[in-house]
């Protein structure tokens, strides 16, 4: 429901709402410019000083007006013709006009009423009402995603339209609330939908009836200073019956003109200075740094009215179609679904089909909004979760057993929960299994047990159904077919042979960028956007699930790059190995935003062996910056399976590689990465303790070797590799 309440104001009333925002932009800067340029008063200076001043120079002076920016204004007549001017205080002689610009009047215009009196007032009065629905919502959506309001400044991960959104969403969402709040409030009060509120001094029942009294012999304006002023008004000439008025910051007077006595006085009411607090806060005026802050926090919402629609494209391209979703609070089976890069929710879909052909009433939704309340006729609550990197939540299920631990009791409805994953992986559906052990702890009673299925198998899929539905009385049978990404075709340019001579046939392949259109640039779908460690999907023939390799390359470099070792049996590799240039492979690029290098400062100390140095090589390449970078690579001998080592030797010449230490396995002293890093275990115990990242890559052998050298090398300064990958500074991509 908050997703709704979120989407459809911003896709309904976006080029109002990005108007609305450039044009407030803009006017921020005013008052900040007005506040350098105003000649300012002296903190001495009185109002009877400064009145004395510039009714020498215009003797036909009507009214002194101070703005929050200090700027003085003197309006007067001069043989019938009237006059206005800014005024330097220490001196009471004009210097600009009192005009405002034309470019700042027409803004003004825009912004308020978009030239349309009256009803264009209502209209960004509706445009600030639905920023305000979207700010409000897209809280709750920012806290949802990244598991609580404790996490709301966590790393982000995913596309970067969504990186971008959320990112843009955390730092500008409290402007744009107090923004379209006070909009609301000045358009209400406006068309007096608010009660004034104000209280004004009582007329004074009799005068003195005289004129003439000097301006600097009054007593309430020599005890006023210009820094409280806010306006004097000046008696009516040759009117003996009319009173000078003064507003204050601390109230409005009336002054007798035949004495300089304060006839009445009215202080300003709660109510008065909540109006003139909100206007302030709305247009800057007294306050030209919040000003320029809420104008920069406003200049995100076309960076939010772009990446949102992307972000809406993306997830409707990403999530299958799910017509018939029955409302939360009416649906007997509840499918909460935990997906990472989207086939998850393919399952969802199978899922539901297949029950509501059964006559069930069927509801599915990401893990991540879980609340019981919210499934009030739930008789059954279904779980299908994939595992993100090393045992993490995915995406979609951020904050899950959070939610699920601060719930007084599970529950009654019992659960089934289904883990999704690849048994090559160490964490094989180590987050499945955390979700299915804390619902048992927690005393959530179960439904069947807790299963798995590897590298989306339909077979495994349809067991496990059949067990679902013989645990429900039904005959539930789930024939998925996996949607595979849009593919393009990837046509080889060149490859470099190695391993032959240790048995282990290897090759760096090369294929040609293909063409991407503007569409695809503006979203960064296909081969538009990706970097070194990012995954080359590619789906072999005969075969209905694509093999993955990391990318050595970035779309900078204008080529896709990855290292492959023929593997016996393997039929992916067997046919990316048959490859001659000028031939071709369909494939698709997947995001992998945890193995990055990213674009920090931060030493790099980065470990692979075998294959695994592919991506690696990837990071050394782009490292323009030369950020340092240390590099342990393992090989079996240096003459057969060497990967990239003139490249290696020309970015250490270039400054992109600090130091490169090879581990050799085969040969006269074999050894492995592992002892390479205790060789040195000094200097990488340092390097880490001065805050440099560990990228691991490579089979998961080596990788529990690393982490097992690291734990010994890093126990004696209080560290370990479990401490590190807490703080998104030691992380793998092993397989």
């Amino acid at each position: 429901m908050i997703r709704v309440v979120h989407r459809w104001p911003g896709l309904l009333a976006m080029v109002l709402l990005v108007l609305l925002a450039l044009s407030g932009a803009a006017l921020s800067v005013f008052p900040a410019l007005e506040r350098l340029a105003a000649p300012q008063a002296a903190t001495s200076q009185s109002v009877a000083d400064l009145a004395t001043l510039i009714a020498a120079q215009y003797p036909g002076v009507e009214q002194i007006r101070r703005a929050p920016s200090g700027r003085i204004t003197a309006y007067w007549f001069d043989a019938g013709t009237p006059g206005a001017a800014v005024i330097a205080p220490a001196t009471g002689e004009a210097v600009a006009s009192a005009d405002p610009g034309r470019v700042e009047r027409w803004l003004t215009t825009l912004h308020r009423s978009l030239f349309l009196d009256d009803t264009g007032r209502m209209v960004a009065a509706a445009g600030a009402a639905a920023m305000l629905v979207l700010a409000l919502s897209g809280m709750a959506l920012v806290a949802r995603r990244m598991g609580g309001w404790r996490r709301w400044f966590a790393p982000l991960r995913g596309p970067l339209a969504g990186r971008w959104h959320v990112t843009v969403a955390r730092l500008a969402v409290a402007g744009l609330i107090l923004s379209s709040m006070t909009a609301l409030w000045m358009t209400a009060s406006t068309f007096d939908l608010l009660p004034d509120g104000a209280t004004r001094p009582d007329q004074p029942a009799a005068v003195s009836g005289r004129t003439g009294f000097a301006l600097a012999g009054m007593d309430i304006l020599r005890a006023t200073p210009v820094s409280d002023l806010r306006v004097l008004s000046f008696p009516y000439a040759g009117d003996a019956t009319d009173v000078f008025t003064l507003a204050t910051t601390g109230g409005t007077g009336l002054i007798d003109q035949g004495n300089g006595q304060v006839l009445s006085w009215a202080s300003p009411t709660v109510w008065q200075r909540l109006s003139e607090t909100i206007y302030m806060l709305h247009t800057g005026q007294g306050a030209s740094v919040l000003g320029l802050v809420l104008g920069l926090m406003a200049l995100g919402v076309p960076v939010l009215a772009l990446t949102g629609p992307v972000m809406w494209a993306a997830a409707r391209r990403g999530r299958p179609g799910l017509r018939g979703n029955a409302p939360a609070g009416r649906a007997a089976t509840v499918i909460l679904v935990g997906s990472e890069g989207g086939s998850t929710w393919g399952f969802a879909r199978t899922l539901a089909l297949a029950l509501r052909a059964a006559g069930q009433s069927v509801h599915v939704a990401p893990m991540t909004g879980f609340d019981p309340r919210r499934y009030g006729a739930a008789d059954r609550f279904i779980l299908l979760a994939a595992t993100y990197g090393d045992g993490d939540a995915p995406a979609s299920a951020k904050g899950f057993l959070d939610r699920l631990a601060s719930l007084a009791q599970a529950p009654a409805a019992p659960l089934a929960v289904l883990g999704f994953g690849d048994r090559s992986f160490p964490a094989f559906c180590a987050y499945a299994e955390a979700v299915a052990a804390a619902a048992a702890a927690r005393g959530w009673p179960s439904l069947i047990g807790y299963d798995t299925v590897d590298r989306q198998s339909p077979q495994d899929f349809a067991r496990w159904g059949r067990a679902l539905g013989e645990a429900m009385g039904l005959t539930l049978e789930l024939a998925h077919q996996p949607a595979l990404p849009a593919t393009e075709t990837l046509t080889l340019s060149s490859r470099r042979d190695h391993g032959a001579e240790v048995q282990a046939p290897t090759a760096i392949l090369r294929f040609a960028l293909p063409q991407v259109s503007l569409w695809q640039r503006l979203t960064g779908r296909g081969f538009a956007r990706f970097q070194a460690g990012d995954l080359l999907g590619i789906l072999p023939e005969g075969a209905s699930l694509p093999r993955f390799y990391s990318l050595a390359s970035g779309e900078k470099d204008g080529f896709v790059e990855v290292v492959v070792r023929k593997h016996p049996g393997g039929l992916c590799s067997g046919q990316l190995m048959a490859l001659e240039p000028g031939q071709g492979v369909r494939a698709f690029i997947r995001r992998n935003p945890g193995f990055h290098a990213g674009r920090d400062p931060a030493p790099l100390i980065l470990i692979g062996a075998g294959t695994g140095v592919g991506p690696l090589a990837g990071f050394v390449r782009a490292n323009s910056r030369r950020r340092p970078v240390q590099l342990y690579f393992g090989m079996r001998h240096p003459d057969s399976d060497f990967l990239y080592r003139d490249e290696f030797s020309q970015w250490q010449a270039a400054g992109q590689l600090d130091r490169l230490v090879t581990a050799v396995s085969r040969g006269a002293r074999p050894h492995y990465v592992q002892d390479a890093l205790r060789a040195e275990a000094a200097q990488v115990a340092e390097a880490i303790a001065r805050g440099a990242r560990v990228m691991v890559c490579g089979g998961r052998d080596m990788a529990r070797g690393v982490s097992e050298a690291l734990a010994e090398i890093l126990a004696p300064r209080g560290l370990t590799p479990a401490m590190l990958k807490a703080e998104g500074r030691y992380v793998e991509d092993v397989y």
